[in-house]
């Protein structure tokens, strides 16, 4: 059993892409780090994860793009992740958003601070799916299953730095 002290110090404020934190996970091998977030997370306070490199994708990686709706049409299997040469990776892309999840609720995290953008961490607005760096409206698959799950997702750009 867990004391509640344990408990307590297990648990965490957010979950946040990692290459926000400064790991050199995204697409291209590095990073995208803002400075308050890396703090965040070497405080404590913050847990990073790449939800595409926890779902099996490579560092680097093709680009993808979510192609026919948005991550909410993938969880429901509407639409699909596809790469710049077609190579569908929905199920990576799927599979990394359930271990961030797990993540979130075995810590007790309630808000998340991902990467703009993202066909994974993306929220409120994603590339389009064209690779011509057109973006439209949604969600990314991470961002997605975390908001259905209750929890609230920010992007990099609207945290206030709390």
């Amino acid at each position: 059993m867990v004391s509640r002290k344990s408990r307590r110090e297990l648990c965490k404020d957010f979950i946040v892409s990692a290459c926000l934190a400064g790991d050199n996970c995204a697409h291209d091998g590095r990073n995208r780090l803002r400075r308050r977030i890396g703090r965040m997370v070497a405080e404590g306070r913050a847990v990073a994860i790449c939800p595409e490199v926890a779902g099996g994708a490579s560092v680097p990686r093709e680009t993808c793009e979510i192609s026919g709706g948005d991550g909410n049409d993938v969880l429901m299997r509407k639409a699909c992740v596809l790469t710049r040469s077609g190579q569908d990776v929905t199920r990576t892309l799927v599979n990394g958003a359930k271990k961030a999840l797990q993540i979130a609720r075995r810590l007790g995290i309630r808000e998340a601070v991902l990467k703009s953008g993202s066909p994974s961490c993306g929220c409120g607005r994603i590339y389009d799916g064209t690779f011509t760096g057109s973006l439209k409206r949604g969600d990314g698959v991470t961002a997605a299953l975390l908001r259905a799950s209750g929890i609230k997702v920010y992007t990099e750009k609207g945290f206030d730095g709390r």
